[in-house]
């Protein structure tokens, strides 16, 4: 049976969440395979609004096994209260729930390693949620201070914690802009036990269990968290996440082989945001780019913090749906656009007096790049309550036929409101 996987083309924020959810009905299971408690999944149902960091968004369908793989870095603190939040929405939560023993554990100290090292920088802004999630990546990769989830219920555990909290005591104290209270192991002992315990029902290895699932003919469904332009090898470095938020990560942070991956869907906005710093050629930076924000509410699912809004960027899309082998691409908040008198698309960049159709690979290029626009003209009709491509206005269709034909791939489904209910299913 084969695998599919939902791949953000942007900056993070394309709406993932209501695909994921949509899709959850023609699938067993669905996988969350990298990132943190940084990314922020919105799923509206009957005009009910749930929110996600952790947790996959199959996670409404009581059916359906959702996994939290490896590849992810879990703060235990963070999981727990999304499960209460849930649970006081009336989601059930229990054995259809499985998380990686293998996925690296949050502490405070990756926090502070966080905001000290935004702070020490002094540069542009790199766009953290200070959620530790960088640094526990760095100690992932650097191994000897790294805890994984099944490590909390190793009978050596309180010792390898102290040899550790040692370590980052010594580290922070020279770090720090003020004097830095050291850890206590046995406060950190107790702590993290404790969420041991809570969190032992859904602990298990998620890889052994995926890879039976693919044996016995299960159908999997892979989230991706964050977007692929913010892919850490293949994103716009150094203004990117800390894992492989494009189709290349999936199977690294699931332990499923690419073969049994057959479908992906790559998912956009009508237009683009990012959140943070890092350059964005078609960066609206004026009233066209707070009236979308204003329409869109683009505002972060888990920080707040308002979105850099533009038009959208055809290059960049192109780019992230070839590195992600997209098979069929998902249009998401069409209706933000609806009452702009005009609308346009970036179909190439002009670099150093050169027009070019690739995306740059260094972030220095992208800073310099004009992008090159096709102007279409907008519609002024509200379009919530549209079902049918057909329905749409004309001018609508033009510019959702156009934008496709730039990225190279065939349109599966436009979305035309948050409810999981204003959607156009165009073949997905």
């Amino acid at each position: 049976m084969p695998g599919t996987s939902v791949i953000g083309l942007q900056w993070g924020d394309e709406a993932k969440g209501k695909v994921v959810d949509l899709l959850t009905e023609q699938n067993d299971i669905v996988v969350r395979y990298q990132g943190g408690a940084n990314a922020g999944h919105t799923v509206v149902t009957d005009g009910k609004k749930y929110k996600l960091s952790l947790i996959p968004s199959g996670i409404f369908n009581p059916r359906v096994k959702c996994v939290v793989a490896g590849g992810v870095v879990i703060d235990p603190a963070s999981m727990l209260n999304e499960i209460k939040t849930l649970r006081e929405q009336g989601v059930e939560i229990g054995q259809n729930l499985l998380i990686s023993d293998r996925a690296h554990v949050i502490f405070s100290w990756h926090k502070e390693e966080d905001r000290v090292m935004d702070v020490l920088s002094g540069k542009e802004s790199l766009g953290t949620t200070m959620r530790g999630i960088g640094p526990c990546y760095r100690d992932k990769v650097g191994r000897s201070l790294a805890v994984r989830l099944g490590d909390l219920y190793r009978p050596d555990f309180k010792q390898r914690l102290v040899q550790i909290i040692n370590v980052k005591n010594h580290l922070l104290s020279a770090m720090c802009d003020f004097d830095w209270e050291p850890l206590e192991e046995e406060d950190v002992y107790d702590l993290y036990k404790g969420y041991a315990k809570e969190l032992a029902g859904y602990v298990g290895d998620t890889t052994a269990f995926l890879l039976d699932a693919i044996d016995e003919n299960k159908r999997i469904l892979f989230e991706g968290a964050q977007g692929a332009l913010l892919d850490i090898d293949h994103g716009t470095f150094p203004y990117v996440t800390s894992s492989n938020s494009s189709g290349v990560g999936v199977s690294s942070g699931s332990g499923i082989p690419g073969c049994h991956i057959t479908k992906v869907i790559g998912i956009v906005k009508a237009y683009t945001t990012r959140v943070g710093g890092g350059p964005f050629p078609t960066e609206q930076d004026n009233e066209i780019g707070q009236k979308i924000r204003d329409r869109g509410n683009e505002y972060g699912t888990v920080t707040k913090r308002p979105r850099r809004c533009g038009w959208f960027d055809a290059v960049a899309a192109r780019y992230t749906a070839r590195l992600s082998g997209v098979s069929k691409l998902c249009i998401m908040l069409l209706d933000v656009l609806s009452t702009f008198d005009e609308l346009k698309i970036c179909t190439a960049y002009e670099l150093d007096g050169k027009t070019i159709r690739d995306f740059p690979s260094h972030v220095d290029d992208l800073r310099k790049v004009v992008p090159v626009y096709e102007t279409f003209p907008g519609w002024s009709e509200e379009i919530t309550k549209v079902r049918r491509f057909e329905d749409l206005p004309e001018n609508a269709q033009k510019y959702v036929h156009r934008l496709a034909d730039l990225v190279g791939r065939p349109i599966g489904l436009l979305s035309v409101g948050a409810d999981r209910t204003q959607t156009i299913n165009c073949g997905l």
